[in-house]
């Protein structure tokens, strides 16, 4: 069996669109549909059940799906083992990240990487949302709760907290709340709640019973935004918010905190552009670590 053939019927497994396979491949569309009829053909079996929106696994394909990630794995090691230690560092690793972390964080501090390795491509996805590692939407995700489940690899980035912020316009017009009990008399700013896509970011019940924001935004940065112009007081990320003089920490008793983790499949563990990417996050996290938690 020709391992070009498996790692293109591993794309389409893992993204369930012909479509998404080819560009994630770099190659035509119909070039990819004639490869993977004639792995079919090969394999005298039907692998993919093709539908206008997108492909499913046949029992074979899910049978050819758990050896071709073996495969895949052996494949990796097999790379690692015999690169030579001046091995050059190429090729694509896609980071998915919360939009506070990616945006914020990352997005300055990545170009360093790609300066010292310029065959290496680094794609930054920074969305509130997960990632399915399995399907290799990203490479490496950095997700605000540790998996408990999946051929996953996890350690802890770093704890941050998170508070309570106002512009400083806003509490000329508003007044500043004395206790959390205050917070009902004021406007606010959080998550839309039914796209909130971890139990980690449902934190509003901590620090009252009904948040009910008059003003919902899916994603940090852009509620962050909505303080900076004074549209009421939300809860934004330490580390983000101390970097605009006009955005005042109000009840400064009331800190939550949370984690940051670095994920990647298993099967990727041995790859030499992956762990250079993941070590460098670390080494950029743990250079930087005092901005992360409020003191």
């Amino acid at each position: 069996m020709d391992w070009d053939d498996v790692r293109m019927f591993l794309a389409v497994a893992r993204t369930g669109q012909l479509l998404s396979a080819s560009r994630r491949l770099g190659i035509n569309h119909a070039t990819l549909g004639r490869r993977m009829t004639a792995l079919e053909d090969a394999l005298q079996t039907r692998l993919l059940v093709r539908r206008t929106n997108g492909c499913t696994l046949t029992a074979e394909g899910e049978v050819l799906l758990a050896a071709a990630e073996k495969m895949e794995t052996e494949m990796l090691s097999a790379q690692a083992r015999t690169a030579s230690t001046d091995t050059v560092i190429a090729g694509t690793v896609r980071i998915g990240a919360p939009d506070g972390f990616g945006v914020s964080f990352l997005a300055s501090r990545m170009g360093h990487l790609t300066r010292r390795h310029p065959e290496l491509k680094i794609q930054l996805v920074p969305v509130p949302r997960h990632f399915s590692l399995s399907q290799r939407e990203a490479d490496i995700a950095i997700t605000i709760e540790r998996p408990d489940q999946g051929r996953l690899v996890s350690s802890k980035l770093t704890d941050y907290t998170l508070g309570l912020y106002a512009s400083r316009s806003y509490i000329e017009v508003a007044g500043e709340p004395e206790t959390a009990e205050d917070l009902r008399l004021h406007s606010r700013v959080g998550y839309v709640e039914d796209l909130i896509f971890s139990p980690s970011l449902n934190f509003t019940g901590e620090i009252m019973r009904d948040w009910d924001a008059g003003f919902e935004i899916s994603s940090a940065i852009g509620q962050t935004e909505a303080v900076k112009a004074g549209a009421g007081i939300g809860i934004l990320h330490d580390y983000v918010a101390r970097q605009f003089s006009d955005l005042v920490r109000i009840l400064p008793e009331v800190t939550l905190k949370r984690s940051y983790w670095t994920t990647y499949h298993e099967t990727s563990r041995d790859l030499a552009r992956l762990r250079i990417v993941v070590d460098y996050i670390r080494e950029l996290v743990t250079e930087e670590s005092h901005i992360f938690v409020a003191t």
